[in-house]
């Protein structure tokens, strides 16, 4: 069977998911066997024909027992999951979807809205909040560990899918998998996983936890047969023949967006794709917007029939690629190994370029799950008889056959070049043998990795419930229902008691009396705002920190923007990027100044990417390291990317193109993210200042325009469907109301206002456009933006666009009604008359925080 996405955009016309929302019946109903008869008429319905396992999985769930499920890729284990939910919606219950990479959530809260209309499905992946109160909810599976930790048996989860499961041994998020199980021992849980190995262990804490039966089902049958291959020839050799031989779509697995980008931009110039291919991706390519560093490098790409599908790309144009592959028109797609998690591009073939990859330590061989979950994305069940798993030899083996095979003679041997070696680092070898075991051998057995963190600690804290299951009591239980041994358990408890006395003495918690039995509780400060979280490592230095600046200093916000980027992990590409900058810049100085070569070597040693603030921060995190002694081997990153590019009010593309990280576009986007993140959640109330809510608008609003094709596309997907009579009350989307937090509303007006001028001044008229909210029937294009600023051009040149001229009282927010805002914003020009500015309003009746800009623009005038 194919898997559910394929289902319901493939055999089902595009709304066909509203008749399984329409199999529930009126009331709904409890009954099991009513449910799964229901489900599988509907399944019957689409022409589709349940494997046994499907059968099986389904009974298990219907019986209310755990099912653990672990079968082959594209057998349809996405079904078994929308039955799950079909239960809940039937029951009246919720139920929550959960996968490793927004990227997969998106696809299957999409695949959902299809199955069961929009207004039942719901998102959160902490940088989108989409219909978060609706029954069905897709989230990554922090999202969900977060809310178990916080509300415990109290989180309103009695259904819930792990997808992915085998992240459960991932090193770094594996807690996050486990913590569900831990923390809601009341739901019903489908863990799912094409490379689950052996789950003896996991079944037998499973049960023992919840108290529930669990039913494990695998197959090694797979839908679509895997044929195997192992090739030595140049990889665009390969390509070719595969193409060729009806292969295609073909997906290149590289481990680095370095090698993504290079073997793409090596295959323009082999034969991938016919005239006709070409003339329709140039068809379809019509008012895509290639408007970033890295556009015109992936236009480019595109037109020759080659996707790049990696993290390091805008999510707008991965998303692309996999419209563009889910049409057929691309043949080749090269990506990293985020195709082992779900992305949804369609994949007949899958060549390995490479069987050894950096794991964050070393370089070493892939694990047979990793090799398995890559492998397991080859065929489509539907549309290919067989799936291909083609493995390369190394390259410099590749080249030695190739020398081998030059014309032996005399004059032949004297010409011919030396054999090439193995390169000295990055790299362990492998041979046919090594993809012949990875082939055989099953995958390994997973490992617990639970961990206590100190935003796993506040989580506890803050539950609502003060009885036996909260607080710091909360966290032991959990410590103690753990997958680890007693040793390990031994040292959690310690490193959550050295956590607890930290917090304390932080004064962000306190032990105080009940004032009704008498005994001793733990309350939370009750100044922290409502989304306050210590979700980084050494969050609480931050906390500690930022109390030691000085408030009145006018660089506050930016020392401020210091400590959060001091406790991210380095986006390492940019850091090394901006020290590339700095030593360009150096190098160019020193030899104007004519300095020597070897001091100016001795100098460019020397140089590193920006660091403000770092004696202070060093200094502060070693006093802060001597009273918290769980910091053990954590470190303080001192960096300025977010810092850099407030202080200057870089734009987005900008920043990319001064510091040639085009390829990484993506990951300063998420950097960017995490920073704004931080700033919202990490740093107290007591600690913002109007400059500190500035610097938040600013990257809101940097965010929102970079990159804003997810929310943008459900809403389009929401409007375009009839509403039913009872749903008059739309479920509010956005709980934050922007309304009652005016010092928000007014740093976000300002940085929305400051791209407006940004753009204005610029000349850029059309992005001036996407900078103001358009109403239908005053619209503000780029002609009207022209014709306005005309005069003021033609008298004064220019528009202004200092740090001066975005002074904060150069904007002003009057209050005009109970939720509306007059504004004004003054236009400053090279003369300083100042007797220009930009009127408009902001509305938020009937909206809390809207994602579009606020400003309905009246007028441009004097």
């Amino acid at each position: 069977m194919r898997e559910v996405e394929s289902v319901t955009r493939n055999a089902a016309p595009r709304g066909a998911g509203a008749a399984l929302r329409a199999r529930v019946p009126p009331g709904g109903t409890r009954a099991p066997d009513e449910v799964l008869d229901l489900f599988l008429d509907w399944v019957a319905s689409i022409g589709l024909e349940p494997y046994p396992h499907q059968e099986e999985a389904l009974l298990e769930l219907m019986a209310e027992r755990h099912v653990i499920l672990g079968t082959p890729t594209g057998s349809g284990k996405s079904l078994v999951a929308l039955g799950l939910h079909f239960k809940a919606i039937c029951q009246g219950a919720r139920s929550f979807y959960t996968a490793p990479t927004k990227a997969l959530v998106s696809e299957k809260f999409f695949a959902l809205c299809d199955d069961f209309g929009a207004e039942e499905v719901g998102m959160l992946t902490g940088d989108a909040s989409i219909n978060r109160d609706a029954p069905i909810l897709c989230c990554t599976t922090e999202v969900l560990a977060n809310m178990a930790m916080r509300r415990g048996e109290a989180t309103a989860a009695p259904y819930v899918v792990l997808d992915e499961f085998h992240y459960y041994a991932d090193r770094e998020r594996g807690v996050a998998w486990q913590i569900p199980l831990l923390a809601l021992p009341r739901t019903q849980f489908l863990l799912m996983s094409a490379t689950l190995g052996n789950t003896a262990l996991l079944e037998a804490h499973l049960r023992a936890r919840t108290g529930r039966e669990v039913a494990a089902i695998y197959s090694e049958n797979r839908p679509v047969p895997l044929d195997f291959e192992y090739r030595e020839t140049a990889l665009h050799e390969t390509l070719e023949d595969l193409v060729a031989e009806g292969r295609a779509p073909v997906y290149v697995v590289s481990f680095t967006q370095r090698e993504c980008a290079e073997r793409a931009q090596a295959l323009t110039s082999a034969r991938l794709c016919g005239r006709e291919t070409r003339r329709r991706i140039a068809q379809a390519l019509v008012g895509q917007r290639f408007d970033t560093a890295y556009g015109k490098d992936m236009q480019r790409f595109l037109r020759h029939g080659i996707g790049v599908h990696h993290a390091g790309l805008l999510p707008k144009y991965r998303l692309l690629v996999e419209q563009l592959a889910q049409e057929g028109l691309l043949h080749v797609i090269c990506g990293t190994d985020t195709l082992g998690v779900g992305v949804n591009i369609p994949i007949r073939t899958v060549v390995f370029t490479k069987l050894c990859k950096f794991d964050g330590e070393k370089v070493s061989l892939l694990s047979v799950r990793e090799f398995k979950q890559i492998a397991g994305r080859a065929g489509r069940k539907g549309f290919d008889e067989r799936g291909s798993v083609v493995c390369q030899a190394p390259e410099h083996v590749i080249e030695n056959r190739r020398i081998s095979a030059r014309p032996r003679g005399p004059q032949a041997r004297r010409r011919r070049p030396p054999r090439k070696r193995a390169p000295a680092r990055g790299f362990v070898h492998w041979n046919r043998e090594t993809f012949e075991r990875l082939i055989a051998r099953p995958p390994e057995m997973l490992v617990s990795r639970f961990e206590v963190t100190h935003g796993m600690l506040m989580n506890a804290l803050q539950r609502e419930d003060t009885g036996r299951g909260a607080g710091y009591r909360a966290l032991l239980e959990l410590i103690d229902f753990s997958h680890e041994s007693e040793k390990s358990k031994r040292r959690m408890r310690r490193r959550a008691a050295a956590l607890f006395r930290a917090l304390r003495r932080a004064g962000i918690v306190a032990v105080v009396r009940d004032a009704a039995s008498g005994r001793p509780r733990v309350r939370v400060n009750e100044e922290l705002q409502r989304e306050f979280s210590l979700y980084q490592t050494l969050a609480l230095y931050l906390v500690e920190a930022v109390f030691a600046l000085d408030r009145d200093s006018p660089s506050y916000a930016l020392e401020v923007l210091s400590l959060v980027e001091a406790i991210l992990e380095n986006p390492r590409v940019i850091l090394v990027a901006q020290a590339r900058k700095r030593k360009g810049e150096l190098l160019a100085r020193l030899k104007a100044q004519r300095v020597p070569y070897e001091e100016r070597i001795r100098r460019l040693d020397s140089v590193t990417h920006p660091q403000p603030d770092a004696d202070f921060i060093h200094a502060t995190f070693e006093i802060f390291a001597e009273k918290h002694p769980w910091v053990g081997d954590e470190s303080i990153r001192p960096k300025s990317v977010a810092r850099e590019m407030f202080e200057g009010f870089r734009g987005f593309v900008d920043y990319v193109r001064e510091h040639r990280i085009a390829r990484s576009e993506g990951l300063l986007l998420r950097y960017l993210s995490q920073v704004h993140n931080t700033l919202v959640q990490s740093v107290p109330a007591a600690a913002k200042t109007d400059e500190v809510y500035d610097a938040i608008a600013f990257f809101r609003a940097m965010l929102q325009r970079v990159d804003s094709s997810l929310v943008e596309a459900w809403e389009n997907l929401r409007e375009a469907e009839p509403r039913a009579a009872s749903d008059a009350e739309p479920r509010a989307r956005f709980p934050f109301d922007l309304a009652l937090h005016e010092k928000i509303l007014a740093a976000r007006v300002r940085a929305e206002l400051h791209e407006l001028l940004r753009a204005l001044a610029a000349g850029d008229y059309a992005a001036a456009a996407a900078w103001v909210r358009q109403a239908a029937d005053d619209p503000w294009d780029a002609g009207r933006f022209e014709r306005a600023l005309a005069p003021f051009l033609a008298e004064y040149g220019q528009i202004v666009f200092t740090p001066d001229a975005r002074r904060a009282d150069r904007t002003h927010l009057k209050r005009s009604g109970q939720r509306r805002w007059d504004v004004y914003q003054t236009l400053v020009d090279p003369a300083g008359d100042e007797l220009w500015a930009l009127e408009g309003e902001v509305d938020l009746e009937g909206e809390k925080d809207p994602a579009d800009p606020l400003v309905r623009l009246r007028r441009i005038g004097s």
